[in-house]
């Protein structure tokens, strides 16, 4: 169990982070989302113990991050993982298996035998997705009880997510892990997660469900017997509109009634589509500013 109570954490003047509370039950994957400079990697930073906390507390299972015993439970991938510029696949392994005794090599020259990466080249030399592959492979091997990924998905192509992702789950269902994931990607996001935190203005705003605002709002497509224009629906409670020729898609809030003001309008067909999490997100942020 992940226990965040009272966080708060500042860079001079700027205030990151604002009282943050949070649980997470063991063997999730949760997923970190927020505009850019919400704090998304403020609190990793903080939760493994990289930033140390200067207001707040973050526990696991009741213990700091800051206790050696529990570092060896926490591994943090951040979005620029450090590395010398003499770092070979093999040093890096030789440097982690120190920190982290339990690390399997297997697996990890069997991981970056799957990406074909070099063992004994320097790491400098490698492409951003690249290096981002070394680390994820440290990561497996490590097999943490607590992982956090920040913008994981971040270098890695198609096939490399979907490997990635099922390496997750199988280590969430087989080591019993649980797994914090940040991504500007919000589409690898979807239909992955078990939940969400939203992060706003420095606030958890969101911890329950697979993110509610999919509730909040609601996604429709009418065509018409004749042209039409956005003033048709000027009388609605519209967050986004396209319309092509004769053709409407609107997302709404999704208020008591909404499909009978949209039958209303006199449409020849209406289907209603499902908002996916990206949209809902997307509509989040534009009502709220």
């Amino acid at each position: 169990m992940i226990n965040v109570s009272g966080l708060a954490h500042s860079f001079e003047s700027n205030n990151v982070l604002k009282d943050v509370d949070f649980n997470i039950a063991d063997k999730r994957v949760v997923g970190l989302v927020g505009i850019n400079g919400a704090g998304k990697s403020t609190l990793l930073r903080l939760m493994s113990g990289v930033y140390k906390v200067q207001e707040g507390k973050v526990t696991y299972d009741g213990r700091s991050p800051e206790e050696p015993s529990t570092r060896q439970d926490i591994f943090l991938l951040p979005d620029d993982p450090y590395y010398t510029n003499n770092s070979t696949c093999r040093s890096l392994f030789d440097l982690y298996s120190t920190l982290y005794p339990n690390a399997e090599k297997a697996v990890f020259y069997s991981i970056i035998g799957e990406f074909g990466l070099p063992d004994k080249k320097p790491i400098r030399s490698f492409s951003k997705g690249m290096r981002r592959q070394v680390f994820v492979a440290l990561a497996f091997a490590i097999s943490p009880k607590y992982l956090l990924l920040d913008e994981a998905f971040d270098g890695l192509d198609p096939l490399a997510r979907k490997k990635f992702k099922d390496r997750i789950r199988a280590l969430v269902n087989g080591r019993g892990t649980t797994v914090i994931i940040s991504s500007h990607s919000l589409k690898e996001l979807d239909d992955f997660c078990d939940e969400y935190l939203l992060i706003e203005q420095g606030n958890v705003i969101s911890t329950e469900g697979k993110y509610k605002d999919n509730e909040e709002f609601c996604k429709y497509q009418l065509a018409f017997a004749d042209q039409i224009d956005e003033k048709l629906f000027s009388d609605l409670p519209v967050v986004s509109l396209k319309i092509i020729g004769r053709v409407a898609t609107l997302t709404l809030n999704n208020e008591e009634g909404i499909e009978d003001r949209l039958n209303a309008l006199n449409p020849v067909i209406m289907d209603r589509l499902e908002v996916t999490f990206e949209e809902a997100f997307i509509s989040g942020m534009e009502v709220k500013s």
